[in-house]
Parts: C-alpha cells; structure tokens; sequence
C-alpha cells in the first residue's frame, strides 16, 4: 500500500518520527503491540520499522527512524524525505507479540529499540497490566520518547539508564536477570551488545518466557541492494500463453494487463498471498519470506523477477 507522510518531527539527537496516513482518508490495516512494517526506501531496498504508536489508532502509522552511519537506508527517510511524500508500505507482521498469558512483563531497550515498546506499554496501560521498561541509551539528548515516558518514570514504571557510550557504565543486565520472579516474561530490542547481554543473562529462566527482536546484528538479515529492473517473460503452464513483464511492472500486474487474476496483498513481498509455484527458469527473488527450500519451488508474483533470457514458467 502506499501511504503519506503526514508529518516529520524531531525525536531526539538523529532521530526523526515519521506519521503515515492513508492518501484517501482511510483507515490502515489493524495491528497489535510489537509489530512492524516494511519501508521500500530507496529502490530495490526494504527496512522494516516497529510500529510505535498505540494499536487502537486506526488513522495513523507512526515510526521512528535513527540516522546511522552504515544505515542500510534508513538515512533515504532523514535525507530526502519529506511531508507529502508517498511511500511503499507493507501490511503490518508481528514477530514479537506481547504474551496475553504473563502475570508481569519486563521490557529492556537500548536506543531505538524503544520502538516497539512504546506500541506495548500503550496497550499494557489498557489492560492495566503489571510492566516496567528499562531504557538504555547513551545520554538524554539520544532517548527518543523522552517526554513522553517521564510520567511513568516518576511513577516508578520506567528506568532511564544513561552509559555515556561507555559499556562498563551500562545496566546491570545480569544483577537484573539472576532470578526470575514468577510469571514474569522479559522482552529486549537494541543493538548487538545488549541483546547479547541478555541472552547470555536469562538463560536460566524459564522456557518462552524470554522474547526479542532482531532488526540488526547476526540474527537478523541485512536487507541487500537487487540488481536493476529489466524485462523478461513469463509463461503460464497450465493456462497457456508466454507474456512481456517490463522494467516498470511486476508479474502480477503483467498478468492483470493480459486479463489473468492474481492475487495480491502487500505487493511487496512480505505477506505470501501471491505465493506460486515455478516449473523452470532462474527467479530473481526480491521477498522478504521464502525460505531456502520455499525458494526452489515457489516465487511471489507481487515481486519476483526472472535472470538470463529463459522464461520463468509459472504453475498457472
């Protein structure tokens, strides 16, 4: 889907908070506490971003994107984009749901990891559930939500912990985890060497009852560059007939023109309703879904292109 940026607004030392709204009007898709969107930021690129704003909202997405030396794209949206703008949206996913079942939820954040958090404690204030946040980072003028979690903070439901940028100076992540109160899930979002901190710190603690979310280091995928668009074809196996995709146009919207339905969603390669079966040719996968072994028999048709001059034959 394609969605507006309604606003940009400073969030803290090289972050920025961006609002998307429908072009039309309308509502967005539905999602729940920890889930995330993907951004097309820059051609042939997708980031995903968690989804801070509270859940009830249906008008709005919010995010907040950090400027980065190696960005990976994030730094397209600080650099050249601005209100008005349309971006390619995906539907919403969520890999790191709240547990309904937990008696007690223990969220630790390091920088902009606080992103999905801000989504839970939302809906954790709804329930009125039992929760605290620990937010590391490395100075007040870096934390992004700042003001909006002072309030709890005085409350005694969020700790603000400042390092300096120095690692011996961070949260006693071990002392915090050494025993585990009964009922309590922990939930951690942040750069490389926090996450390993409380990997390493909760692994006495009892089955799912710990949960993370990767967007950086070695447990989650580097987005990578694809190669330029360029024409090539497609033949229908079962339906007959062998059809022109241009550099412009997706499989699906060549089929569409050819009068042939295909079923769609997000459009870019994160929801798997356009998954099809290939009988031969090389794809060019451009998804966000397929496994290894996925990828030997099916494309997505929203976003899959073809290499070398050969067809790509489609089970249709």
């Amino acid at each position: 889907m394609h969605l507006r940026i309604r606003s940009i607004t400073y969030l803290a030392d090289d972050v920025l908070g961006f609002e998307l709204t429908d072009p039309n009007g309308h509502d967005l898709p539905r999602f729940t506490a920890g889930a995330h969107v993907a951004i097309r930021v820059k051609p042939g690129l997708l980031r995903d971003y968690s989804l801070c704003n509270d859940p009830a909202e249906r008008r709005r997405y919010c995010i907040a994107v950090l400027k980065e030396k190696e960005g990976y794209g994030s730094n397209a949206l600080h650099e050249t984009a601005r209100v008005g703008d349309l971006l390619e949206v995906s539907w919403p996913r969520n890999l790191f749901p709240l547990v309904d079942e937990a008696e007690r939820h223990w969220m630790i954040a390091g920088g902009i990891g606080i992103t999905p958090f801000m989504a839970m404690i939302a809906e954790l204030k709804r329930r009125r559930a039992d929760f605290h946040l620990y937010y590391c980072n490395r100075a007040p003028e870096r934390t992004a939500f700042r003001e909006d979690l002072s309030l709890l903070a005085a409350l005694g439901r969020v700790t603000f912990h400042y390092d300096g940028g120095d690692p011996a100076k961070g949260l006693d992540i071990a002392a915090l985890l050494k025993e585990p109160p009964p009922g309590t899930h922990v939930y951690y979002c942040g750069p490389t060497g926090l996450m390993d901190a409380v990997a390493r710190a909760a692994t006495h603690w009892p089955p799912r009852t710990v949960h993370c979310e990767y967007f950086k280091g070695p447990a989650a995928a580097i987005p990578e560059m694809v190669g330029e668009d360029l024409p090539f074809r497609v033949r229908l196996a079962r339906q007959g007939g062998e059809y022109q995709v241009r550099a412009d146009e997706t499989i699906a919207m060549a089929l569409r023109r050819q009068g042939v339905r295909v079923d769609t969603s997000c459009e870019l390669g994160y929801c798997g309703t356009c998954l099809t079966r290939y009988l031969s040719g090389e794809p060019d996968f451009r998804d966000q879904i397929l496994q290894p072994a996925d990828r030997k028999k099916y494309v997505l048709t929203c976003c899959t292109r073809a290499k070398g001059d050969a067809p790509l034959e489609l089970d249709l």
